[in-house]
């Protein structure tokens, strides 16, 4: 029955289309932010098709070629970012490293300091963020940084240095202990597994929630009001090289995604409306995996494990007609499920 649940435990188990529907709990530390987890004090996912699809085509692929790109793309409240959240777990599992941006899209509007780079000063420092990604990237990869090694030397002032061969956590460590050179940390984390991915000591993932951010507006402006592009960014400047499809030994997963973004119609949900010329031809070529509404398999999974775990109080909730009438208002789109179910 599609209302069966599954604990997650390593490794995740090998999944065919039929198991779509079905639920998994155990993934508190992934997706901590984004799916009720405070409410059930559980973290529970959804299989469905279109992660199915991509961990089919991880699986079958050579990873001597160069890494293929897979976005995916739907409406708003499909679930684009738990999608990719089944990708990340599975690849965790399977002892990748995860390089993840939860939400490019917060690093283009709002940023609390931007400094002009030390590096190069056509471009822009965001210290706060970079320090912060740079300690989730060490929460998720800790084992990873006492194994890769610099492949050069890095002077960060006149007292500090890394030295080539020292271990890339000594990296992350510079960029969460000096703020200041957080930026710089990030961008050189990021050269280094793009340049070692090929050397076959790790399986790199490149996830990246809301990838349309890297092209377009900001809100970001200078000191003289004037606007700052995406590409003057010191971390999205890195993160461009990043999706491009040249290195090997990994995958890049990406989403685009209306909710965040900046200057789209509410409408835009096709790779092209929301990447724009620049950012599709970047990414050309892709492989695009829809993520559509639920199937009946899925909403009534869904609507089980609400009423099992009394999140729907409303006395018609057990009844078909109530499960008609939550079908008829949602239209089966996952997001706009969840809302109507929280008034119940």
């Amino acid at each position: 029955m599609a209302t069966r649940k599954k604990k997650l435990t390593p490794p995740l188990p090998e999944a065919g289309h039929s198991s779509a529907g079905i639920m998994l709990k155990g993934m508190t530390r992934l997706i901590s932010r984004v799916h009720k987890v405070k409410t059930f004090n559980e973290a529970c996912l959804m299989v469905r098709r279109p992660a199915l699809e991509l961990l089919h085509y991880l699986k079958n692929t050579n990873f001597a070629h160069p890494a293929v790109r897979y976005v995916f793309y739907g409406e708003k409240g499909t679930g684009k970012t738990l999608s990719l959240c089944h990708v990340i777990h599975f690849c965790a599992k399977q002892d990748w490293l995860i390089l993840h941006i939860p939400d490019a899209h917060l690093w283009v509007k709002n940023c609390r300091d931007l400094l002009q780079s030390t590096y190069n000063k056509q471009r822009f420092d965001q210290p706060l963020e970079a320090s912060t990604w740079l300690k989730n990237f060490k929460t998720a990869n800790e084992h990873f940084l006492s194994q890769i090694k610099v492949q050069e030397k890095y002077v960060w002032n006149k007292r500090e240095s890394t030295e080539k061969g020292s271990p890339l956590g000594e990296v992350v460590e510079q960029g969460i202990m000096r703020v200041r050179n957080a930026t710089d940390a990030a961008g050189i984390v990021l050269k280094e597994l793009k340049r070692q991915s090929s050397l076959g000591i790790f399986r790199l993932l490149v996830a990246v929630d809301g990838v349309n951010a890297l092209w377009g507006r900001t809100t970001l402006k200078r000191e003289d009001k004037s606007p700052i592009a995406p590409e003057e960014l010191a971390f999205i400047y890195n993160l461009r090289k990043m999706v491009k499809n040249d290195w090997q030994g990994g995958a890049i997963v990406l989403t685009v995604s209306q909710t965040g973004s900046l200057f789209k119609p509410r409408k835009a949900y096709l790779p092209q409306e929301l990447l724009g010329k620049e950012g599709f031809d970047a990414l050309d070529p892709f492989i695009p995996i829809l993520v559509s509404n639920y199937n009946p398999k899925e909403f009534e999974s869904c609507i089980h494990y609400y009423l099992e775990n009394n999140w729907l109080q409303h006395e018609k909730a057990h009844t078909e007609e109530g499960k008609k009438e939550l079908l008829f208002l949602s239209n089966r789109n996952p997001g706009q499920l969840e809302r109507l179910c929280a008034y119940l």
